[in-house]
């Protein structure tokens, strides 16, 4: 991909948290000027299509406060843990919030949640041949995944709630479909857990 080469000639930092910072860039433009830019610099994600074997996806149903209720989700969760491999982090993420280990992971797909706002990238992999997590090693969940409702849904099924409006999470939305679309290519589009990110 080729253009004009923006430049960022100065950043004011804006607000500084655990899990993103905003800023505001000015930027070079191609009309030969500058303009502001804010956004949110992200630590980014990942998450998992958990697909049994009877062709059915795990769905997380979560509350998330900045849209004031709960939405149907894939189990994902942020790259917070240093140097950590992003199939590991994701599995890890299954086993948390769905209480499931899969033998077989592959790439589905990355995307750019909201690149008009955000650096924020997620991974999401394909999780199958799964098991369930031993009741005894099953994570303590805490504040909104305590009542985490996990519902088993056929894939087709769950692609008919995206269409209908009842999945809008982008990172889900994404999953479900290029799920259904590598299944229905036999799984070439599928890449190895550890190819890396081009962005």
């Amino acid at each position: 991909m080729t253009g004009f080469a923006h430049e960022v000639i100065s950043r004011t930092e804006r607000y500084r948290g655990p899990v993103f910072t905003v800023v505001t860039d000015r930027v070079t433009m191609p009309g030969g000027g500058a303009a502001n830019r804010d956004y949110l610099l992200h630590v980014g994600a990942v998450g998992v299509v958990a697909l049994d074997d009877d062709g059915r996806v795990a769905l997380i149903g979560q509350y998330r406060h900045a849209v004031g209720g709960r939405l149907w989700e894939l189990p994902a969760g942020l790259r917070d843990v240093e140097g950590e491999d992003l199939a590991v982090g994701a599995l890890r993420e299954l086993a948390e919030e769905a209480d499931l280990r899969a033998r077989t992971v592959d790439v589905l797909l990355d995307l750019h949640t909201s690149p008009g706002c955000t650096n924020e990238q997620i991974r999401i992999f394909l999780a199958r041949d799964l098991s369930p997590v031993p009741d005894a090693e099953r994570h303590d969940r805490t504040d909104e995944e305590a009542d985490i409702e996990l519902r088993w849904v056929p894939l087709d099924d769950a692609i008919a709630m995206v269409f209908a409006g009842e999945i809008t999470n982008a990172a889900a939305v994404g999953g479900l479909l290029a799920a259904a679309r590598a299944r229905d290519a036999g799984w070439a589009s599928l890449r190895a857990s550890d190819t890396p990110t081009l962005a």
